[in-house]
């Protein structure tokens, strides 16, 4: 889609859709209102009309009008955005993704958006909001459709967000954010909706290596050689059942003034099991749906290095992807088997079908030998998170206080929930080994927790968190964030940590 920043209103603008904020409580009375103003451009009937509707402001709803040739725009859609004063950069998002979803559905391929002319928050918080909300919602993976299907709805292919007050500056540098922004998050749901014939370990290295040179990052891909010489032991039993061998993907982005950066280097580590049949611990047919997105972590941090660069990010950032397939052959791992990753801490393999751990395991400790200074990693990891949690959320472990606390802001201003959870001590004896150091799986009481436990034992002592994207990965249905399927979660959450909007 084609979008871009302009001053002043969309009221002129000869568009399928004006999209025109609304907040909560106003009815049109006050001659500042905007409602008041499209009233009367409307023969005085629009006020009407939103009564006999129930338009209220209620933050997400919308109303479609047309306007009859009243107005160069042919529709006009009301959104609401709530309480005024209690905006946030996450609700006005995804109003106006709810409201890019309304045009749609009326037909609209060409839109105008008006942003509100007095909120709390930041200008460039508005433009990015509203141009990040309305791409996300907007967002299609047509890859695989039929000529018929494509063209069944339309899509929106051009839109102008307009400021009226706002400085054109200001508007535009919102706009480049939301664009790289949204350039990883697309990346990322991209690669989760491929089939796994299609995303093997092979093509996600080579992805990467793509991203890699148009992003400005070094990049070094280790094949199932190049792991058997470093000892990477676990990510080597994972994947090798199947005739797909694993890739350790290790990607680096330095800032582009190394004088001004971070003392910091944050570790980001994504599990990237393309597929999943839970290995000799074999899945149910219904628990392998939806497995080819087990590699959800392994996305997300690769389109949030893609948007380091455009970002100008002063942190730099070593990141590792673990990409294997978990597949059943002669050569496939074995519960009793004994595995022996990177930092030699004896895994005791109890379940095949709890193999992301066993990756994450190397590439936390490579990803730390590398030089962070803390380490983050993200993994649709058990079943259990999304019991405790339902859907929708992640659950966020974390060593550290002060990175747990500044990793749930960052999620609170991308709109994306989450959650902390407990490392709880007394639960450290489910995963003791009995003829390793440690158990793969604790059982199914405090899964979610003891698969942290495990991890937490190859973090080599740094501040470390831990994600457990299982309930948010995915959207259950079609909303206003996006459609049914691949969520990217993580993706805003971890772009919003290492460069906070407004920087």
């Amino acid at each position: 889609m084609d979008i871009a920043f302009r001053s002043g209103t969309g009221a002129d603008e000869r568009v399928d859709a004006l999209i025109v904020p609304i907040p909560a409580g106003d009815h049109g009375q006050s001659d500042a209102s905007r409602l008041h103003d499209l009233d009367a451009r409307l023969s005085g009937r629009l006020i009407e009309l939103a009564d006999d509707a129930g338009f209220s402001g209620k933050a997400g709803s919308t109303l479609t009008v047309p306007t009859l040739g009243l107005m160069p725009a042919r529709r006009l859609i009301l959104v609401g955005v709530g309480d005024a004063d209690r905006l946030t950069a996450a609700s006005f998002a995804r109003s106006y993704g709810a409201a890019a979803l309304a045009a749609r559905d009326a037909g609209a391929r060409s839109i105008a958006i008006e942003l509100p002319r007095t909120t709390t928050l930041p200008a460039s918080t508005l433009v990015d909001a509203a141009a990040t909300g309305v791409q996300r919602a907007l967002y299609e993976f047509t890859t695989y459709r039929g000529a018929t299907r494509q063209g069944a709805r339309p899509n929106v292919e051009r839109a102008a967000i307009f400021g009226d007050g706002i400085d054109p500056t200001v508007g535009e540098a919102a706009m480049r954010r939301a664009s790289a922004v949204v350039g990883g998050l697309f990346l990322a749901r991209n690669l989760v909706n491929e089939p796994a014939s299609v995303l093997t370990p092979e093509r996600m290295a080579e992805t990467a290596a793509n991203v890699a040179e148009s992003a400005g990052l070094t990049i070094d891909i280790l094949d199932e050689s190049a792991l058997a010489a470093l000892g990477v032991n676990a990510m080597l039993a994972v994947g090798m059942g199947s005739s797909h061998k694993p890739r350790l993907i290790r990607l680096r982005y330095s800032p582009n003034n190394p004088a001004e950066a971070d003392a910091r280097v944050v570790g980001l580590v994504g599990k990237c099991i393309t597929f999943d049949t839970g290995g000799y611990s074999i899945k149910t047919y219904e628990g392998m749906l939806e497995m080819k997105g087990d590699m959800a972590g392994g996305a997300a941090v690769l389109g949030v290095m893609s948007a380091l660069q455009a970002l100008d990010c002063p942190v730099p950032v070593e990141a590792t992807i673990c990409a294997a397939e978990n597949m059943i052959s002669g050569e496939s791992f074995r519960p009793g088997d004994i595995i022996t990753p990177l930092n030699g801490v004896t895994i005791e393999v109890l379940s095949t079908d709890a193999e992301g751990r066993l990756v994450l395991a190397d590439g936390l400790v490579d990803t730390a030998r590398r030089g962070a200074t803390e380490l983050i990693d993200l993994a649709t990891l058990t079943g259990a998170a999304v019991v405790a949690l339902g859907e929708g959320t992640t659950a966020l472990f974390s060593s550290e206080d002060d990175l747990a606390a500044h990793l749930i802001a960052a999620s609170k201003d991308a709109g994306e929930r989450m959650w902390r959870m407990p490392l709880t001590e007394e639960l450290k004896e489910k995963i003791k080994g009995d003829v390793g150091d440690v158990k793969n799986s604790g059982g199914r009481a405090g899964g979610a927790i003891t698969a942290a436990l495990f991890l937490q034992h190859f973090s080599e002592g740094l501040p470390w968190a831990h994600l457990d994207i299982a309930g948010s990965a995915r959207f259950p249905k079609n909303g206003p964030e996006g459609p049914k399927g691949a969520s990217g979660v993580g993706v805003q959450t971890l772009i919003d940590y290492l460069v906070p909007p407004g920087m």
